[in-house]
């Protein structure tokens, strides 16, 4: 369970940190988009990514 929990966390950063290191600018676009964003409209794209997550944890089994 460990061992799967630190592989989870490490893919998230290598995913994560694509973007940045590649398209440095799109990334900066990307968060000044979503700084002028309502707090409902980030809550309903964090629930969207969490329930996309869990669905492709679920069919991946």
């Amino acid at each position: 369970m460990k061992d799967s929990l630190l592989t989870a966390l490490g893919l998230v950063l290598i995913i994560e940190g694509l973007l940045p290191l590649l398209m440095p600018q799109a990334w900066r676009d990307t968060f000044q988009r979503l700084i002028v964003l309502k707090d409902g409209q980030l809550r309903f794209i964090g629930l969207v990514s969490v329930l996309g997550g869990f669905l492709l944890t679920m069919f991946s089994r």
